[in-house]
């Protein structure tokens, strides 16, 4: 599976394993997945486009490299894909943001839009589509074929955890599209959990179960 990147950083990892204790608070969690973002969001960006920029240092003027963060846009699936945007913003708080509204039927799993807003000019930008969990991959590809209907620059799509059926659906739907994950999971239940997992991660991040 060419298109898939495992971060595999010691202390994503660390902190990985951390969210994943069923005793880990609301709080921590939340701020823990704000900590990983942060750190995946090194290695995502690791091939942003780069410019050429002139500086004056204390010594002289010179010729450096910079991005325009004003041409990356981060797209949160909600409502779990919300915890990604703040440690993500940390690295490149120019970038701008957007939102895809989904939600799994709960009887067939399958994606349904009730919302999407994304900034203008997506043709000119680079979009990295953030959610915790790639399990059935069906919000993930709809979400991705809603965005391509505005043909941006690029696509990568993130998450903390997936599984062997959720990269074999989001491949075989869009083979185009680079995933990064911090870990691949053993498997998926029979009602579309990861196992081992952490649970859901919108209930866990906002407390709602």
């Amino acid at each position: 599976m060419g298109t898939v990147h495992l971060i595999d950083h010691p202390l994503v990892q660390h902190k990985l394993t951390l969210m994943r204790d069923k005793n880990t608070s609301t709080n921590s969690f939340r701020r823990l997945l704000g900590e990983i973002s942060t750190l995946m969001a090194y290695e995502v960006l690791r091939d942003i486009p780069m410019h050429e920029v002139k500086v004056e240092t204390p010594l002289e003027v010179t010729t450096t490299n910079a991005i325009d963060g004003k041409k990356l846009v981060f797209a949160a699936i909600m409502r779990a894909g919300a915890g990604f945007l703040d440690g993500m913003l940390n690295v490149v708080p120019a970038a701008r943001v957007g939102h895809i509204g989904l939600y799994r039927e709960p009887r067939t799993l399958v994606a349904v839009e009730y919302y999407f807003k994304m900034p203008g000019d997506l043709d000119e930008r680079d979009v990295v589509v953030v959610d915790p969990m790639l399990a059935t991959g069906h919000s993930a590809i709809a979400a991705v074929e809603r965005i391509k209907e505005c043909a941006p620059r690029s696509i990568k799509f993130v998450c903390l955890l997936t599984c062997p059926e959720g990269l074999e659906a989001m491949e075989s739907a869009h083979p185009d599209v680079p995933i990064y994950t911090a870990a691949i999971d053993r498997e998926l239940d029979e009602h579309g959990y990861i196992r081992p997992g952490l649970g859901d991660a919108g209930d866990r991040m906002f407390g709602t179960k």
